[in-house]
């Protein structure tokens, strides 16, 4: 493999909202890149990117695919790894675990949605892991495409600071090209070249010259107000300002997460693709332009930071993990410093093991390209992991680091499901283990009533590919239950509370003594608050963890229908034991027995996750959509005209959203279109609450 200089290599990912055009977009580039020599459609099902046979037949990316490309820039030839990243909601996770390895990003837009509920979640997800943006205003050419309500929308909806770099020429069936602020040129594609390869560069139209010096003076303005020696020749002479010391300082600028250079094209007309990839190699940060990776040294739990340089101790972080039929258990991982060799060992600092990773690819979508060595800066995938986890950290043994792991959201929604056949149980085992393998908020149990096994995910569309995974890849056909709601229990009252725990079997017997204060977690908390403050040595110290384990274990099962309790504060403030009887299990035990005591005294409630809806509809459907999210127990939250569109926004608790999609088009004769994403739990209605647990078999007498 020919060594890559790290200044001229970009990790980027795309994101936007559904049907944006973040696949279309990647399509084109692979194809001016020369990766492919045919253009992908996502709507004939041939994207390279879309490789599942879901994606191709529904037409959306489900997961997360990287790919490797080349640009030539300036005679420079340019190395992108680009991750293209789904637009629903459900497969959020994909998203998430791809910003955090990535340098930069591309921000889609469709010019007619513009800023959707979506594009608001990934922006701020990326605002999370720092990762500075280029925009891309898609679909010029569509019938009310609006640039500039678009970068309006950035500004006041996304809170950024965006900085048109291309202004289009004309829009909707006029789209025929842009003007390049930077280059104060016009950038017009030929007609009778459908490909959109070749396209002459010309004068600015005369109908536009006002409007182009409007904007590349709030341009140079931008950027004067970023750099002193640009502001003084902005006030002496603006025209003195060269375009190298343009971009030069606009990249600064975008990489200091400042400003978002915007600009426009139509990706399926092929317009506007070679500019987007200079501008990704203009102002997108190379691996060396972002600070070095920060991570704990497991041994001195001191901070280390790796930068960017072969000659590091090797750093990578595992953010995603894949099963393929060929090679087997793949994971993905960027490398942030040193480098990586095929048959070499790693540390895995969450099992404290070595592990050999026999080969190493770079991807292809879902095709792999062998390589020998792969270098700081650079996303690969690796073969050969015995025990590996999304989020894992891998190292060299002499130089370990802990890096941040990545938190991913509880799942909110679950069904029960079992195999048509008996001979299948194991089939449908071994497909549940490696799917919940790759995918993090995809979760299996048991039901220990039941003894049915049930898997939650993030929505109804998630779990619909999980089951359609299980039929093709491991050729399984399963019956389902219904959707059932991921409800948790939580505690509203501190209580004090004495558990005794005596057993005497004759032997040795067991006896565990404690004390405790059960209370509501603090506010932002979540799990287990454990706080020992026993004085005296009552309790000997080597008992005290498993008084702790005892409670989280307890946990999982609530005292109201054994939902899971998501948060809880344990103050251990007493207790005694007996020199022979007493033991580890004995206190274990004896915590679990105080849980359920305490917390039937500690007026437990049942909390339910509510979602966070937006609606787009035309005017004449606003009182029959609003009429309807009311009976569904929804809050409305506020409505907005956006695009010539009313949007609602509404909380509404997800057991009331079952089939709402159906519902909407009745409504709307099919014109509405609707978004959900979860926001968080809340207490469930005293009345509703009683109708949950008598479903589930619960103590209602704890909650009436």
């Amino acid at each position: 493999m020919v060594k890559q200089e790290l200044n001229y290599t970009r990790n980027i990912g795309i994101m936007a909202h559904i049907d944006a055009g973040k696949t279309t977009t990647t399509e084109r580039i692979l194809f001016y890149t020369g990766i492919t020599h045919k253009m992908g459609e996502v709507h004939d099902g041939a994207a390279t990117m879309d490789w599942m046979e879901q994606e191709q037949e529904r037409g959306i990316t489900i997961t997360s695919a990287a790919i490797t490309t080349h640009w030539d820039y300036e005679n420079e030839e340019y190395k992108i790894n680009i991750i293209d990243t789904p637009g629903h909601v459900d497969f959020t996770v994909e998203v998430e675990r791809s910003l955090r390895v990535l340098d930069g990003a591309v921000a889609l837009f469709c010019a007619v949605g513009g800023v959707e509920p979506q594009s608001e979640t990934v922006w701020r997800q990326a605002n999370k892991y720092n990762v500075p943006r280029v925009g891309f205003v898609n679909k010029m050419d569509r019938p009310g495409a609006d640039f500039f309500g678009v970068v309006n929308q950035v500004k006041d909806i996304l809170g950024a600071n965006p900085i048109p770099i291309t202004l289009p020429i004309g829009s909707e069936e006029t789209f025929q090209g842009i003007v390049d602020l930077i280059d104060n040129k016009a950038v017009i594609w030929c007609d009778d070249d459908v490909l959109g390869v070749s396209y002459k560069l010309e004068d600015i139209p005369a109908d536009m010259i006002e409007e182009v010096n409007e904007w590349r003076g709030k341009l140079v303005e931008a950027v004067a107000e970023y750099d002193d020696e640009i502001l003084e020749k902005f006030f002496e002479n603006p025209d003195s300002i060269t375009k190298e010391q343009l971009i030069t300082v606009l990249r600064k600028a975008t990489i200091d997460m400042k400003v978002v250079p915007m600009m426009c094209g139509a990706s399926f007309k092929n317009k506007g693709i070679q500019r987007l990839l200079d501008n990704i190699v203009r102002y997108l940060p190379s691996p060396l332009d972002v600070p070095g990776v920060v991570g704990i040294n497991p041994y001195t739990d001191k901070e280390v930071i790796r930068e960017a340089d072969e000659n590091s101790p090797f750093t990578a972080l595992a953010f995603k993990i894949a099963t393929d039929p060929y090679v087997g258990r793949l994971a993905y991982m960027r490398v942030y410093s040193g480098k990586l060799e095929a048959g070499s060992y790693v540390l895995n600092t969450r099992t404290g093991k070595k592990e050999r990773i026999s080969r190493l690819f770079q991807m292809k979508s879902n095709k792999q390209l062998p390589h020998e060595v792969i270098y700081a800066g650079d996303i690969c995938a690796g073969v050969g992991f015995k025990d590996i986890k999304t989020g894992d950290t891998l190292c060299v043994e002499k130089n370990p680091i802990v890096l941040e792991s990545m938190d991913f959201p509880e799942p909110v929604i679950g069904i029960s499901v079992e195999p048509k056949s008996q001979n299948d149980i194991d089939k449908l085992a071994n497909g549940l283990a490696k799917l919940s393998e790759e995918d993090p908020t995809f979760k299996v149990q048991t039901d220990e009533d039941s003894g049915q096994t049930i898997i939650s995910g993030m929505g109804e569309l998630h779990l619909e590919i999980i089951v359609d995974r299980l039929k093709r890849e491991f050729k399984v056909e399963c019956n389902q239950g219904r959707p059932q709601v991921a409800y948790k229990e939580a505690i509203t009252q501190s209580v004090d509370h004495r558990e005794l725990f005596k057993k005497q079997t004759g032997g040795r017997g067991k006896f565990a003594d404690i004390i405790i204060k059960v209370s509501p977690a603090d506010e932002g908390k979540t799990g287990l608050q454990f706080i020992d403050v026993v004085k005296g040595g009552n309790i000997p110290k080597e008992y005290i963890p498993s008084v702790q384990k005892g409670f989280e274990a307890a946990m999982q099962n609530g005292v109201l229908a054994g939902f899971k309790v998501d948060s809880l504060k344990v103050e251990l403030i007493d207790g005694s034991y007996h020199d022979v009887d007493s033991d580890q299990l004995s206190f274990e035990i004896c915590a679990r027995h105080a849980f359920r005591a305490a917390c039937q005294k500690a007026k437990p409630v049942l909390l339910e996750p509510i979602m966070r809806v937006e609606v787009v509809t035309a005017e004449e459907y606003m009182g029959d959509i609003i009429g309807d999210l009311n009976k569904r127990r929804g809050h409305i939250e506020g409505m907005e005209t956006k695009m010539g569109a009313r949007v609602i926004k509404a909380k509404v608790p997800l057991a009331e959203m079952f089939g709402y999609v159906t519902a909407l088009r009745t409504y709307s004769s099919g014109r509405a279109t609707s978004s959900m994403e979860f926001l968080h739990y809340a207490e469930v209605p005293k009345a509703i609450a009683v109708q949950v647990l008598t479903e589930a078999q619960g103590k209602i007498d704890l909650i009436a």
